[in-house]
């Protein structure tokens, strides 16, 4: 027997006083990280109004407009469409492409290549809902990707409907939208496998009422994994056939980047009242030229080889350094960022190691930061916090 899951068995908030439901729910503008459809709302709705291409069933957009979306543009209208994501077109069709087929979308990369944003921003134009989401984990139980039950339901009366309580995945196969698995190979091999048959039968078992749950058309799913968690929870060859998969590199230039850092730091900025980015990009820039040198092993000029530490050093560090060393140029500073307020956060970074890293920093300040016009007040600052 198949069934479908009507709305009002899956969405857990009816059944909720509406006093408590509507506290948990702050307004807009008091959250600190709004969901992507919300926090760009206005540009989905323009996209929307002016998109006259085929929309793939229970799509909110065009595969174009996704594109759009995610890559930026300029609408017909003049409405300015902000880039998500800065890299390769061509990455950005093959994922939207494959979300219109009946493929699963496995997004790759070495941490902070931006894959859990993309897959948050795909979510958002393609079903207007980014939430239907499942957090992988060491501890991650199957239950999180099927179903689970409510004990004093189950105790009460036994297994009933009432007593379903639906995974993120299983509202999406029944409401035609996209669903999303962060860290897929942190997830234990066993209940990674319980993907296979909802992603090649299109269908979730519930043997215990002897029924099961089809997607319905619009349905699909992004995953998201690290490089560098291989060997943690290897996919099984079964479940990766089921995916298409695409590696998101990192930024190919230092400019591409700064780019980046800067536009999410404003974006965080904003909703934390921080001075904007513009005041602070040369040390932006300074961070990114850090970060890469030592992560490719030579300086930008290609002259000098350099130790690469333990770290990532990705574009998503870089972030968190230059946001922490604006809330220090705001709050202790004169709002303006300067050397001094981001190398405490190089530091934390770069020294992951406290033996082995530390050492490969103090040669990297010594023999490229010392010698380089124009960061002698970096130099300063790095010494100081490094001593």
């Amino acid at each position: 027997m198949s069934v479908t899951v009507e709305p009002s068995s899956v969405e857990v908030r009816e059944n909720a006083p509406a006093q408590e439901s509507e506290a948990l729910r702050p307004d807009a503008e008091e959250t600190l990280r709004p969901h992507a459809e919300d926090a760009f709302a206005t540009e989905l709705a323009a996209l929307a109004a002016q998109d006259d291409r085929p929309r793939p069933a229970r799509w909110k957009l065009s595969p174009w407009a996704v594109a759009t979306y995610l890559l930026g543009g300029t609408l017909p209208d003049g409405t300015v469409i902000t880039p998500k994501y800065v890299g390769p077109r061509r990455i950005v069709e093959v994922a939207v492409t494959t979300l219109a087929t009946d493929r699963a979308l496995l997004l790759l990369g070495v941490p902070g290549t931006a894959k859990t944003w993309v897959s948050e921003h795909l979510a958002a134009a393609v079903s207007g809902d980014s939430t239907l989401l499942v957090q992988g984990t060491a501890g991650t139980p199957e239950e999180a990707i099927r179903y689970g039950w409510n004990y004093a339901q189950l105790l009460a009366h036994g297994p009933s409907r009432d007593a379903l309580v639906p995974s993120p995945v299983m509202r999406a196969m029944a409401e035609g939208m996209t669903a999303r698995v962060e860290e897929l190979t942190r997830i234990p091999a066993d209940v990674q496998d319980t993907l296979i048959t909802i992603l090649s039968e299109k269908t979730l078992p519930i043997p215990e009422l002897g029924q099961e749950v089809q997607a319905v058309r619009g349905f699909n799913l992004i995953a998201t994994a690290n490089d560098r968690d291989r060997g943690v929870n290897d996919l099984s060859s079964a479940l990766r056939r089921r995916f298409n998969t695409v590696v998101l590199p990192l930024p190919e230039s230092v400019e591409a980047e700064v780019d980046i850092v800067s536009r999410r730091v404003d974006q965080i900025g904003r909703s934390l009242d921080l001075p904007s980015v513009p005041d602070g990009v040369d040390e932006i820039r300074r961070v990114v030229t850090v970060f890469r040198e030592l992560r490719d092993g030579i300086t930008s000029d290609g002259r000098t080889k350099v130790k690469s530490p333990s770290g990532t050093l990705s574009t998503a560090e870089a972030i968190s350094v230059v946001t922490n060393g604006l809330a220090l140029a705001a709050h202790f500073g004169d709002g303006v960022l300067r050397a001094g307020d981001v190398a405490a956060g190089i530091l934390g970074a770069v020294v992951r190691d406290p033996a082995a890293d530390r050492v490969i920093w103090q040669e990297y300040l010594e023999a490229v930061v010392r010698e380089r016009d124009g960061w002698k007040d970096f130099y300063r600052a790095c010494r100081e916090v490094s001593a």
